[in-house]
């Protein structure tokens, strides 16, 4: 298990490594650049030059690479060009609302997903499960966005059942008591956590629905069924566990296409975490905070992918995770 720890520790930090360096030339070399004037606002150009020396954006692009390596060696994720303060200030107050939807979303999407694919592999080839399947293809075709503005069209505007942006009611929240407050946030975290986690179960429920399929047609579930097993107990217990290996495999899939996902689900429903400040960051050209999310969430997809390992031995008694 140390050997397997050490090996994926420096996997990660190459991979983490490869993306830092992809990116930081990719978003230097593309067009625009920071301090210039948005629409018709004038600038002195001496007073942008003036900025770019500042923050070092003057010197050889590959000296800036290299400094920013030994800054980040250190710890130091520099300070951002917009707010003019520390990223690492920045992402603290960002991650944990990021964390809040991502997890949520990710709760709907497994769980949701798991019931529906359960529920169509025993109803198989039936009108609900051939509705259900048209369903989730559907779902599964739509862009975020696209769905997103639907949702806040449809849920928040037209019916008012839910807010249309925000963490929270910006205006009593702070006096409710903590159970209201509570509530609140639940209220508004429902709709861009459903958005995002319903694309996701659609996608899921697809994979799993054939996964179980694939397992109840084996001989061994036959035999338990002739032995006068329950048909609960054969599909929860005989068929899933066996099933389970796609579901952990989804669960590692999830994890990148949530926090895509979240840039845009953010950006529309105005939830202030860390995929709307990678929106922004990019609209102004803010490189130290582009990179920063890009860092967080790199090593948020390093370490789902570990957990997904583990996962997998435990669920397997073949799969052994090992001293090599």
């Amino acid at each position: 298990m140390t050997t397997w720890l050490v090996r994926r520790f420096a996997a990660s930090l190459i991979i983490i490594f490869a993306v830092v360096t992809l990116v930081f030339f990719i978003i230097h070399l593309a067009p625009g650049e920071p301090f210039l004037p948005q629409g018709e606002s004038y600038v002195d150009p001496a007073v942008t030059q003036h900025v770019r020396e500042e923050f070092g954006l003057d010197r050889p692009l590959f000296v800036q690479y290299v400094d920013y390596l030994r800054a980040l060696a250190h710890g130091d994720l520099g300070e951002s060009f917009a707010e003019r303060r520390p990223v690492s200030e920045i992402l603290a107050e960002t991650i944990p609302d990021t964390l809040v939807l991502t997890g949520t979303a990710l709760a709907i999407d497994l769980l949701l997903g798991l019931v529906l694919g359960i529920y169509q592999a025993t109803h198989a080839r039936r009108i609900r499960d051939v509705l259900l399947g048209y369903a989730t293809l559907f779902l599964s075709s739509v862009p975020t966005f696209w769905l997103g503005l639907l949702a806040l069209l449809v849920f928040g505007e037209w019916l008012h059942w839910v807010p249309v942006g925000g963490m929270s009611d910006p205006v009593v929240h702070r006096s409710l008591p903590w159970l209201a407050r509570f509530g609140d946030d639940a209220w508004h975290l429902a709709l861009p956590a459903l958005v995002l986690g319903g694309v996701g179960a659609a996608g899921t429920a697809r994979y799993q629905r054939a996964a179980m399929l694939e397992v109840i047609h084996q001989p061994f579930i036959r035999a338990a069924r002739a032995k006068g097993v329950s048909e609960g107990r054969l599909v929860l217990v005989h068929a899933l566990r066996n099933a389970l290996l796609t579901f952990i495999t989804l669960f590692g899939l999830s994890l990148p296409f949530l926090l895509t996902g979240a840039v845009l689900v953010e950006t529309v429903f105005a939830w202030p975490g860390m995929g709307r400040l990678a929106a922004e960051a990019v609209f102004r050209r803010d490189y130290p905070v582009i990179m920063a999310v890009v860092i967080a969430a790199s090593v948020m997809v390093v370490l789902g992918s570990a957990v997904t390992d583990l996962l997998y031995a435990a669920a397997d008694p073949r799969i052994r995770v090992h001293d090599a």
